[in-house]
């Protein structure tokens, strides 16, 4: 179940960025590969951790590395804390914080143990995503966090939560919770979304941080984009009437970017269009490493509107 994100604390969030990105500094010294992989590595790990019962929970460092992949697999003592034994039984364990243990749960050795794992192949982009593959053995775990790592470059920071409404707020526009309805064209399915409708043309922006994983022609959502925020969270923007003039595939968009405009294409080949009132289909899916489904965004939605509007409150005179 993935529910609307709860107020935060600010400055505990600060400190607790703070802390992580002096952890992914300190590797980058220690092994030259950018701090920024290792943010993308622990953030994938971190949203994994979140909607999987099969892991615990998040740490201030969320990579988890078992017990036997840690110790090593033929390693009599599954709890070693000793680098040598950890060493001789080919375990990924290491001592990242100069204490003389190979601690699991210690977040400096974690880190160091994933950096000496990514250095026996190279510190280079492209032998970066074979490590990652090694070690994952899933292509989309690999994508997810390379577009991690280049939202982190991109934006110099680990703050990357903040979300805001699909659609400017001085446009007139209506939605309600559509999730789950049935849907007729093209055969039986449930609505995966809601539809905000607007008038023709009117901006689409995106709602958070993230990387365009896709764009273009759908016979359902017409012309499409669907971007990959930091959480893990893939947002789907569907109808539209075309796109921002200089959207492209892999590029990093903020809250706020236009996409495109509100139109009314889909429901057959490419070019067709109003079999619809003009409207914005906007769906969210989760990853939890395995699988992606869809869930219920119209919370999010109504949570972002609310936002906005006690922003603009708090500027008005």
């Amino acid at each position: 179940m993935v529910s609307p994100v709860q107020a935060a604390d600010p400055k505990k969030d600060e400190q607790m960025y703070k802390e992580r990105m002096e952890l992914f500094k300190k590797m980058e010294t220690v092994t030259s590969i950018p701090w920024y992989y290792f943010a993308g590595i622990d953030q994938y790990e971190r949203n994994l951790r979140f909607v999987r019962k099969d892991l615990p929970e998040p740490e201030n460092i969320s990579i988890y590395i078992s017990e036997n992949k840690w110790a090593g697999l033929l390693n009599p003592n599954q709890e070693d804390t000793n680098p040598v034994t950890i060493a001789a039984f080919h375990g990924v364990g290491t001592d990242g914080d100069g204490d003389g243990k190979a601690d699991r749960l210690s977040s400096e050795d974690v880190l160091a143990a994933i950096g000496n794992y990514l250095l026996t192949y190279g510190t280079d982009h492209d032998n970066i995503k074979i490590g990652l593959w090694r070690y994952y053995g899933r292509d989309k775990a690999v994508s997810i966090i390379i577009g991690n790592a280049k939202m982190y470059k991109a934006f110099g920071k680990l703050d990357l939560q903040k979300k805001v409404f699909p659609l400017p707020h001085n446009f007139n526009y209506s939605f309600n919770n559509t999730w789950g309805d049935a849907r007729g064209w093209g055969g039986r399915r449930i609505h995966e979304g809601t539809d905000i409708f607007a008038n023709y043309s009117v901006p689409v922006r995106s709602t958070s941080y993230g990387i365009v994983e896709m764009k273009g022609w759908n016979r359902y959502g017409g012309w499409r984009v669907g971007i990959r925020d930091i959480n893990n969270t893939y947002h789907y923007y569907a109808h539209l009437n075309g796109f921002a003039k200089d959207l492209i595939l892999g590029q990093t968009v903020e809250p706020g970017t236009v996409i495109g405009g509100v139109g009314s294409t889909g429901y057959g080949p490419p070019g067709t269009s109003g079999k619809f009132p003009p409207h914005l289909h906007y769906g969210m899916y989760k990853d939890n490493g395995r699988t992606e489904w869809s869930f219920d965004p119209y919370p999010h939605l109504k949570q972002w509107e609310r936002n906005e509007r006690m922003e603009r409150n708090k500027r008005s005179p």
